[in-house]
């Protein structure tokens, strides 16, 4: 759903943020994001944001002028709510799509006379995609399972699309079988043109038969239930 600000809220120790996602367009530039306070405290937030690429399967963030976020400090009163608007400030990319990421840092209070613990502050990352120009944006997965030493599976996935996949979990399966051999739950966000990589631990290597698995993978584009064939050293 490019184009549109995605509409899930997400709650991090007394702050409840909505949206946790925001995608921007051409058409759409500016987006609002409400941070609501529901401790009863005060609490101060900085916002700023980021240019989001990968290398190597790692993040890298580099800061940017070419999102806006307004006012990029905030302070908000216990039970109460803020809106952050969010806007792009230069073109989108003729036939990529753009990304970035909102950082929101909880600014502590000063501690007390005899305060003697740790005050530990808040951070919180959210995504911003941008569609491209030309739209047509979508990822591509090609998934490869190769089989490693001390009974291990190295799966790698890589998206050739110009838009990023964002997997929440995947498993591996001996073709007719419901139980899994492995997997991996819990998201990862992989960029166009980028590379993820998993290691799972098995010790069911030799029941695969004519070196096939099974792998299902739900992603915010679409399901994948798929058989592949896995590449022996």
């Amino acid at each position: 759903m490019l184009g549109i600000v995605a509409h899930f809220s997400a709650s991090a120790a007394g702050w409840e943020i909505d949206p946790v996602r925001i995608e921007l367009s051409p058409q759409q530039q500016t987006a609002a994001l409400t941070v609501k306070n529901s401790s009863d405290q005060v609490t101060s937030i900085q916002i700023h944001s980021v240019a989001w690429s990968q290398r190597d399967g790692k993040d890298i963030y580099i800061p940017t002028k070419e999102l806006l976020v307004s006012p990029p400090i905030v302070t908000i009163a216990p039970k109460s709510e803020q809106v952050i608007r969010v806007a792009l400030r230069r073109q989108a990319d003729p036939a990529n799509e753009l990304d970035y990421r909102i950082s929101l840092q909880e600014l502590p209070p000063q501690p007390t006379p005899n305060f003697m613990g740790v005050k530990v502050a808040l951070r919180v990352s959210l995504p911003v995609f941008v569609q491209s120009i030309n739209g047509g944006v979508a990822p591509k997965m090609e998934w490869e399972i190769l089989q490693m030493p001390g009974n291990q599976l190295k799966v790698i996935m890589r998206n050739s699309g110009n838009a990023h996949i964002q997997i929440s979990d995947f498993a591996l399966y001996l073709p007719g079988h419901d139980k899994p051999l492995g997997g991996e739950s819990g998201s990862t966000y992989v960029l166009a043109g980028q590379t993820h990589e998993w290691l799972l631990q098995t010790s069911a290597l030799e029941k695969i038969v004519n070196n096939r698995l099974r792998l299902t993978a739900y992603t915010d584009a679409y399901n994948v239930d798929t058989e592949i064939v896995l590449h022996k050293p």
